[in-house]
């Protein structure tokens, strides 16, 4: 699940993503041509995981830049903006993506005297490495917190720093099982996050959904570990729809439950109940590979993503160390707090 190799540039004005609805049966090219279809194959969840949603953001605004540039400075601004709205609008929860398309646009302004397009892809190229560097940093902070033996129950995918805690752990000769769920209705936990642990070689089991609390009875996990597509600074953090479920049942039998936070709180979200919770068509859930699966009369609904409350969390994981939640509020100034 190397970003370099699904989501990509194929030459100076199109970028390839795989299609990870289709992972892994099959491996299936997207060929994108302007921010628009980029926005597009956001909000279809063609690209999943959050970091890699703002990677694929940032190169939407890459090809904005590409499409009028050299218009004069002002003009190429004003649609550079209007391409950043579009882009942040496609996934109101999660905060990276906003974050990462910020950031450029102000170096963008920083710079009027280069290409907006010649910066935008260096921030983008500085981007992925920095991506690299945190997952990989937040993995080995992770595998610390493991013994060998371990069950790992884990819900959707939660980004490289998941297989570089289970790759960590190896290296340091423990062996580690996962349990994945499913994670209904776009099955990233199946298409994702088990089919890539099973190819690193992790003995994985599948469940559904509402199987997790059962095994957690049977104590068959030691650990629960996802990952958060914001963190507030009151330590709650918003992800996946069923990782609250997970974080309760968890607490009740006393099994600990970590966040990959990776780079850690976004630092303008002062509590979990400040956090959009995007609410995705009804179809997703009434039909299952696009059949119907209930009668053409029921209703329902789809919150993509839940918050769970900081007393629920046992910590959060970062790239510079692990912090109980109620640090998330002054991890932007420093190291204290680490466990």
């Amino acid at each position: 699940m190397n970003i370099k190799n699904t989501v990509y540039l194929d030459g100076p004005d199109a970028l390839m993503i795989v299609d990870r609805r289709r992972l892994p049966e099959k491996v299936v090219g997207v060929y994108l041509t302007d921010h628009i279809e980029v926005a597009r194959a956001i909000e279809e969840m063609m690209v999943q995981g959050a970091g890699d949603i703002a990677i694929t953001a940032a190169y939407g605004l890459y090809l904005a830049a590409r499409d009028r540039e050299n218009r004069g400075y002002e003009a190429d601004m004003a649609y550079l903006e209007e391409a950043a709205a579009l882009l942040k609008a496609t996934r109101p929860t999660g905060f990276h993506l906003a974050a990462l398309v910020d950031r450029i646009l102000a170096r963008v302004r920083e710079t009027p005297e280069r290409p907006p397009s010649e910066v935008i892809l260096a921030a983008v190229e500085r981007a992925v490495k920095r991506q690299g560097e945190i997952s990989e940093a937040t993995g080995r902070e992770a595998a610390s917190l493991v013994k060998d033996g371990d069950t790992i129950l884990t819900h959707c995918f939660a980004g490289a720093g998941l297989l570089h805690l289970f790759a960590e752990a190896a290296r340091g000769g423990k062996t580690l099982k996962a349990l994945c769920t499913e994670t209904r209705p776009y099955l990233q936990g199946a298409r994702l996050t088990a089919w890539s642990l099973s190819e690193m070689g992790v003995e994985t089991t599948l469940i559904t959904d509402n199987m997790a609390a059962w095994f957690m009875a049977r104590r068959e996990v030691q650990a629960v570990f996802t990952a958060a597509d914001r963190i507030a600074l009151d330590g709650s953090a918003a992800n996946k729809i069923g990782t609250l479920q997970l974080a309760v049942c968890a607490n009740h039998f006393g099994i600990p439950f970590y966040i990959l936070g990776y780079g850690g709180p976004d630092r303008h979200t002062p509590r979990g109940t400040d956090i959009p919770i995007e609410e995705r068509p009804a179809a997703e859930v009434l039909t299952f590979q696009d059949a119907p699966i209930t009668g053409p009369l029921v209703k329902a609904r789809y919150p993509a993503f839940d918050v769970t409350p900081p007393g629920l969390i046992t910590a959060v994981v970062t790239m510079r160390g692990v912090f109980p939640p109620e640090a998330m509020a002054t991890f932007h100034e420093g190291r204290q707090g680490s466990l």
